[in-house]
């Protein structure tokens, strides 16, 4: 076990991997010499040369599109974007070609590619490069969606995607990029999808996080156990597949749930699970799904406005104590 900021732990992945397999390459912008903005690829280009580690224009479409023909042809392409807004541009590609490519093809192509970035807020960044984007991919078949909170699931989901013979959409935190945690220093250390992790015990209420909401779910519920409830914090890791047999277990022997995420909360995936919930544990349920997700307006610049929109740990302790407090 190595201690590793995510940062960190996702370059020695693509490195361990592109040392591993021939196929694997990384193209997007400014990760050559720069290293990326945030030096998830830094120095990787040294290593591997221009022809693995290339650097593109700014032209998401376009990249992708060449990502598409390099994954039907056999390669395994990891396509970086500086800022998952920027997603958006290559909407076409993304949604109408690498999402259903396979269906398409009767099963007979696939497309082993990783669409990796970061969004969220903590640097003022503003409403173009601040979004939580998640729900797009989540609402298309064909991707996987995965959203790591710390280095340990950073490094062994990104391993399982990379690998993965389908389009992983592989979700990013800025904010989260230099905490550390303990990585296996396994070569082969994966994580599969679709198997939730419950990030701390609890009997009287559960909280399913996501990405840099666990870390606040997890201040909340110390919080919390200090006023006498006891949360339990469930990171679900990924959005596609979702574990929702381990948020239904928990809510079964907690009666309560809330759902906190960064994205804004219409028709967030907090809508979703808390559905998922509701079919699956109705009858236990003390306390109607409770959600928490960014304000409906664009996310500002200033931080101390950005802080007023998105769900904070004050937020999750107020939405919990309120699931165990209220009468129905």
């Amino acid at each position: 076990m190595a201690n590793k900021k995510i940062a960190v732990a996702i370059r020695d992945v693509i490195a361990e991997e592109m040392r591993r397999d021939d196929a694997v390459f990384v193209m997007g912008e400014d990760i050559g010499e720069q290293g990326g903005v945030f030096g998830c690829t830094r120095d990787l280009q040294k290593e591997f040369g221009k022809l693995r580690v290339r650097d593109t224009p700014i032209a998401e479409a376009g990249y992708v599109g060449l990502g598409i023909g390099a994954a039907l042809t056999g390669m395994r392409p990891i396509i970086d974007f500086m800022y998952l807004d920027f997603t958006f541009v290559a909407g076409d590609q993304l949604l109408n070609q690498v999402a259903k490519l396979r269906y398409m093809y009767g099963g007979r192509a696939s497309l082993p590619m990783v669409i990796r970035g970061q969004q969220g807020i903590g640097r003022g960044n503003a409403g173009t490069h601040s979004q939580s984007v998640e729900t797009i991919f989540t609402h298309i078949p064909g991707f996987k969606v995965v959203m790591p909170s710390n280095a340990y699931d950073a490094a062994g989901l990104l391993r399982t995607a990379i690998r993965d013979n389908n389009p992983v959409m592989f979700i990013e935190h800025k904010a989260l990029y230099i905490t550390s945690d303990e990585v296996p220093d396994d070569p082969d250390f994966m994580i599969p999808f679709g198997q939730a992790a419950i990030k701390r015990q609890g009997k009287d209420a559960t909280i399913v996080a996501t990405s840099l909401m666990v870390s606040r779910a997890l201040e909340a519920a110390e919080i919390l156990a200090a006023d006498g409830i006891e949360a339990e914090v469930i990171d679900p890791r990924t959005l596609l597949p979702l574990d929702i047999g381990t948020i239904v277990e928990s809510v079964k022997k907690t009666g309560r749930a809330l759902v906190v995420h960064e994205a804004h909360r219409n028709a967030g995936i907090g809508a979703e699970i808390g559905s998922e919930i509701s079919e699956e544990a109705f009858k236990y349920l003390d306390a109607p799904v409770a959600r928490l997700g960014a304000k409906a307006c664009t996310l500002p610049f200033a931080l101390v406005l950005e802080d007023a929109v998105v769900p904070g740990v004050d937020d999750i302790v107020e939405s919990v104590k309120d699931l165990c407090y209220r009468k129905n």
